[in-house]
């Protein structure tokens, strides 16, 4: 097996897990269930912004996850935050209310940005994170390209990214948009390395969900090979009636990383479409929670 190919047999399982990140929105943390003990202490949880909570209620939804013995790590949409004293007044809360030491820094899908902040660079320039003592940050990847940037763009951006990571003694990381194509995660994730790329990525998947929750989701977020990808399944009965099963897309990549030990690929960033606690149980069945505190590659034998 060459560095860049994957097994494409989706009934294989591997004997060797990757940890696993989780998403959650604010309301799924203030109004749902409470999520203490659904997953493993200690496990990333990212705190999802798209604008409709209150930077107060936010912080208090990153400090609930915390007290529940998570990793809170909450989006920093830089097209959503006004300016220098925006960002200030989120950070204050965050870190003082919540204790939040680990960021995802993303632009942001916003058309009309609320001030001057653009790109996630510009807020990274700001120095901000760092008066705040916040060095632990997670950047946007894009296996699929992006709607919005071109392929250029988002190399010189990554690029950039290295660069400041390194001058600035951070520990930088790729979180990857959701996408259903083992072969393509492998493939970019080589092609950032040849190209320069330093930094560990965690590949974004969806857990377990409905064929039509996926396609929603995908058109939503211009996920745009793999809303073609899933629109070819939608027209089985079968798999209208089953759901999507993550097993096709992470089962190859686990394979190709516990066989490449300079694969780029350290861990899996779930989303959970089909629903927080049926998302953590299918993480716990196959073995993705054990050492989910660390970032780095952790493998684990299957059966434990």
């Amino acid at each position: 097996m060459s560095s860049s190919q994957v097994s494409q047999d989706p009934a294989f399982r591997p004997p060797f897990r990757i940890a696993a990140s989780i998403e959650a929105t604010p309301k799924q943390v203030l109004e749902g269930d409470r999520l203490a003990g659904l997953f493993p202490a200690g496990t990333r949880v990212y705190l999802t912004d798209v604008g409709t909570a209150p930077i107060p209620e936010f912080a208090r939804a990153a400090k609930i996850l915390a007290q529940d013995g998570y990793k809170p790590v909450p989006h920093l949409p830089a097209r959503r935050i006004a300016d220098e004293a925006d960002l200030r007044e989120r950070l204050r809360l965050l870190t003082g209310e919540a204790g939040v030491t680990d960021v995802l820094v993303v632009a942001g899908s916003v058309d009309v940005p609320a001030g001057s902040l653009r790109s996630s660079m510009d807020v990274l320039r700001t120095g901000i994170l760092s008066e705040f003592d916040i060095t632990t940050i997670g950047v946007a990847g894009h296996p699929e390209g992006s709607p919005d940037m071109s392929s250029q763009t988002i190399a010189e951006a990554l690029a950039e990214k290295n660069a400041f990571a390194a001058e600035h003694g951070l520990d930088m990381r790729i979180v990857t948009q959701f996408g259903f194509d083992p072969q393509r995660y492998v493939s970019w994730a080589h092609d950032l390395a040849a190209a320069g790329n330093r930094l560990p990525i965690h590949v974004g998947v969806s857990g377990p969900a409905k064929i039509t929750t996926l396609l929603k989701y995908a058109a939503l977020c211009g996920v745009g090979p793999s809303l073609a990808f899933l629109k070819k399944r939608a027209t089985s009965v079968m798999a209208l009636a089953s759901g999507f099963s993550p097993e096709g897309v992470v089962a190859p990549i686990e394979t190709h990383v516990a066989s490449d030990p300079d694969c780029p690929i350290v861990q899996l960033h779930v989303f959970p479409f089909g629903g927080l606690r049926k998302t953590a149980e299918w993480l716990a069945e196959r073995g993705s929670w054990f050492g989910a505190n660390g970032g780095r590659k952790t493998f684990v034998a299957e059966g434990k």
